[in-house]
Formats: structure tokens, sequence, C-alpha cells
């Protein structure tokens, strides 16, 4: 294609599948009054202009249009809403108008960006810590436009994140020079079409945490939950239900600890006496709890992820297009030196078999 063609519209496909631009924009929107036959034929149409459009060509017709785009699976959480406002913070002050995209689930986040190729009135994009596909990652490709991660990273583009395995270390370290032997691990549970690199890397630091002390991986200890605001309950009870309960249990962030102590607490278990846990992230629900976690910077990861998207747009040749934000553990009460062994107390126990949460 000619580096110089004019880069297509919703006016341009309107007119290639023979229907009105509102037509198309309910199609690209999923909105109502549609036939399936026009939906499908416009649909179509889509598919096959974001392979042949150029995004060099769509690039250079454009322009800046003084917009970028932040894609996250939720906005009202604390993570994504913290990284947000670090985002908002740098692009505001530089005249940028800023477009959130949720995609809450794998329908919202096909549709969303099965249409993302005709989304081009953007500067650039900027995804917010969630899996990615293959197909989603070729569309994102397909924009043209520089791709900056925050929160994790994505193929080679640029990132801002933090060391999910040294974070994780720091925790199971502190729980292990607490002279804990038996400590479980809660974590989000992986999707095989959604591969997603913080559970992975937080179990790799979980595991070397326990290699480096010379002490043995016990499957039982090691609690893959679906992804859900009761995952650390159930993740919980579900190590409260073994033959050898943990003495300490690490949690993939600080809301899933915050489940496993209702678990424990509803169980009549004392923490930290009879079972230590820790979290990752410092979530502002943390100090209330007297949790013990590992802090992560996460509204400067969204402000280093929109100063790199400035960065990249402004052609800065001194950009640093992976940037590696430091961790450190932050000791509250709910880790506390292990029980010697065969002690029972006053406070419960994790030892015997069978223990379920009530």
């Amino acid at each position: 294609m000619d580096p110089t063609a004019r880069r297509l519209n919703m006016a341009d496909v309107a007119a290639l599948a023979g229907v009105s631009k509102a037509t198309v924009s309910r199609v690209l929107s999923g909105a109502p009054g549609v036939s399936d036959e026009t939906r499908a034929r416009v649909k179509a149409l889509v598919d096959e202009l974001s392979y042949v459009v150029s995004p060099d060509a769509a690039r250079l017709s454009r322009g800046s249009t003084g917009r970028v785009a932040v894609v996250m699976p939720q906005t009202t959480t604390w993570f994504y809403s913290a990284v947000l406002s670090g985002v908002l913070s740098v692009l505001r002050p530089e005249g940028f108008d800023t477009l959130v995209y949720q995609v809450a689930d794998d329908r919202e986040s096909r549709r969303f960006f099965a249409d993302l190729p005709l989304r081009r009135q953007v500067d650039a994009v900027i995804v917010v810590a969630f899996p990615v596909s293959e197909f989603e990652q070729r569309q994102l490709a397909a924009l043209g436009v520089p791709v900056v991660i925050a929160g994790g990273a994505l193929a080679d583009h640029p990132h801002v994140r933090i060391d999910d395995a040294a974070a994780a270390r720091q925790a199971v370290t502190h729980l292990i020079r607490a002279g804990h032997e038996r400590i479980a691990m809660i974590n989000a549970a992986l999707s095989p079409e959604r591969p997603y690199a913080p559970p992975m890397d937080r179990m790799y630091g979980y595991r070397t945490a326990l290699d480096e002390a010379g002490l043995d991986a016990d499957p039982q200890l090691e609690v893959d939950v679906p992804w859900s605001v009761t995952m650390g309950a159930e993740g919980m009870d579900r190590l409260l239900s073994a033959d050898r309960p943990p003495t300490a249990v690490f949690a993939f962030s600080d809301e899933v600890a915050t489940g496993a102590l209702r678990s424990l607490r509803r169980a009549g278990i004392a923490v930290p006496h009879a079972i230590s846990v820790i979290g990752i992230d410092d979530h502002p629900v943390a100090e209330l709890l007297d949790l013990t976690t590992v802090r992560q910077p996460v509204e400067l990861q969204g402000t280093r992820a929109a100063e790199m998207t400035l960065a990249l747009l402004g052609g800065d040749p001194g950009i640093q297009p992976q940037l590696t934000l430091p961790t450190h553990l932050v000791i509250r009460g709910t880790t506390a030196p292990a029980e010697p062994r065969g002690r029972t107390g006053d406070h419960g126990t994790p030892g015997g078999s069978g223990v379920t949460a009530g």
C-alpha cells in the first residue's frame, strides 16, 4: 500500500459495506438494531481491513489526536484506580485526553480487541495488568501506535512493573527467618489461553525462597484459585483441610490475604500465634488489618508508564523501555516467629488433621 494513502475511517467502512455510518457504529459497539446478516458482513470487512490497512500509513495520515487509550479489566478496585490516577496525573497537565476502556471478562475483551483496528483515534495505548491473548497482541500491533504496559510485561512492548519473583522471595524469606517451615501459597489460577506472568513469577519466587532455605515444596501447600473476591477465603479453607496445615501463608495479594484472614477468624485460629499471613501490595486496608506485606509502588507504575508514553510520542532517544520499580517488606502484626514444634498453646493450632473453617 502507498505509505501516503489516506487512513480508512468509519465512513469508508460504511461505503464498502453498503450501510450507513450509524450502522457501522452500532456493529462496533454491539448495540441492537442491526440484522445478523449485516452485522456479519460489517464484522467480516473489519477483520479484513485490520490486516490490509498499513499501521504506518494510518500513523502518517493521522498526526496527533491528543488522546491516549488506557485498557484495564477493572476501574474501581484499588490497584487499577491507583494506576489510573498515576496515568492521569501525567497526561492531563500535558493536554492529553484519556479514554478508559474496561474489559471485565473474556467476552468483553474479545469484542474490544476484535474491533480495535478501527479504534485508531488515539496516539498511544497503555495496557494495565491483565493477560492478553496472542490474537489480542496482534490487534494491538495493528494499531501502529506506541503500546506501553503498566503493572506487567508483554512481548517486546515498553513496560513498567515490579519484579514479582523478587517480591515473593521477600515475603517468603521473612517467614523463613521467623522460623516457619510449612509455608503455603494461595495463588491466582492461570488460564492456558491467557498466560499471565505475575502468578507464575510469584510462584517461582516462593519456591526459590524455600529451595534456598533447604525446604521442600509441598504440593498440598500450593493452592491455585480462580480470581474472585472470595478466592483468599476459598484457598485458606482448602489449606485448613489438609492433613498437615501450614504454620504460615503467603498470599498472592493483600486482597487474597484478607480473605484468608476471614477464614482463619471464622475457624477460631489465632493470627499470628497459630498461623502467620503475608501478602503483596500494601493495599490501604493492609494497615487497618495490621497485615504484613510487601509494598509495591502502584500509583508510580501508572505515572512512569504515562511518562514513558509521552517520551515515545516525542521521539525521546534516551527513553528506558523496561523499568522495574523496587518493592520492600512492611512488617506488621499478622506475622510472628513460628511456635516450637509440637506446642499447642492456648491460641489454637494448625496441627492435627481435617481442620475446616466454620
